[in-house]
């Protein structure tokens, strides 16, 4: 019976991977044309066996397949991952020719970003020629060129509502899975992706803002709600480009994200939530009638300034 109950749990933790590593390929594919760095994204949710604990290890092995240390959790359906034939539980065991990272003890998820690191360093503009395992048995796919924005969205399991962004990683709480549905978390993911593509944690350490007691005040509060004011903005547009209705975001303010109490939005770091709806409608207005998709917008502009 534990072992079952285990064993629901991971689907459950899978099924919630997929979820928001659908609304972040979604993010990142249609917004490549504005990141300047470029990494294949190709649909594929992958996760190493030392991100488990060594005891629940056996019942990982058991329901995700992992013949090798890396293995793939979750495909998104319609993603180049999945048109090219990978499928969950599939093993990697190389990537264009190049053995996947070997586990490493103890390291938690240190195999899991070596894989990733080893994915970005792979042409965004060529196919990737993948060697797979599953039940003893190898087969190559070819996975179409899919380049997009370098962020890996990541899934951290807690009861508060945490998102942040450090310039490489959107990690979001599970507690935002819970609550809000997907359009609702695409405002979320989309806020949190435009910190890295406006390179804001760069920015701010150039800045010697402190994340510290003090970041609420004086200099370093007004700073930072100009980062969170511009993320605001540009989530706009990455929303638009990804094809939902980035009124989503005014809908998103004006209800649920003004009622959420404590976690990060209650802070001097931020706008309060009826002046993030407002600066929202704003950019919406500011678009073109007949802006393209994928748009650049003015606000793209600011990630080479400094924050002063």
């Amino acid at each position: 019976m534990a072992a079952e109950t285990d064993r629901a749990t991971l689907e459950a933790l899978r099924a919630a991977d997929l979820r928001l590593g659908a609304i972040g390929y979604r993010l990142a594919s249609a917004n490549a044309a504005l990141c300047r760095d470029l990494v294949p994204v190709t649909g594929m949710i992958v996760h190493a066996i030392d991100q488990y604990d060594v005891t629940e290890q056996p019942v990982t092995r058991s329901t995700f397949g992992f013949e090798t240390g890396i293995a793939v959790e979750a495909v998104v359906p319609g993603s180049p991952a999945a048109r090219a034939g990978v499928q969950a539980d599939d093993s990697i065991v190389s990537i264009n020719g190049q053995p996947v990272p070997a586990t490493r003890s103890g390291g938690h998820v240190a195999t899991r970003d070596a894989f990733a690191a080893m994915l970005d360093r792979q042409a965004a503009d060529r196919p990737l020629a993948m060697v797979l395992r599953k039940a003893g048995q190898e087969r190559t796919v070819t996975i179409p060129a899919s380049p997009g924005c370098p962020t890996l969205f990541e899934l951290r399991i807690g009861s508060s509502l945490d998102a942040v962004a450090d310039g490489r990683l959107v990690q979001i709480s599970s507690r935002f899975l819970e609550r809000f549905d997907d359009s609702q978390l695409a405002v979320v993911i989309a806020h949190e992706l435009s910190h890295n593509i406006l390179r804001h944690h760069v920015r701010l350490d150039a800045a010697q803002v402190s994340r510290g007691v003090f970041r609420e005040l004086g200099r370093n509060g007004r700073i930072f709600r100009t980062t969170e004011d511009d993320a605001d903005r540009l989530g706009v547009h990455l929303l638009r480009n990804a094809g939902w209705d980035p009124a989503a975001a005014v809908t998103f303010w004006n209800g649920p994200g003004a009622r959420i109490d404590g976690g990060i939005f209650h802070s001097r770091t931020h706008s309060s939530a009826g002046k993030r709806a407002e600066n929202i409608v704003a950019e919406i207005a500011a678009i073109p009638r007949d802006a393209p998709i994928p748009y650049l917008p003015p606000v793209l502009k600011t990630r080479d300034q400094p924050l002063e």
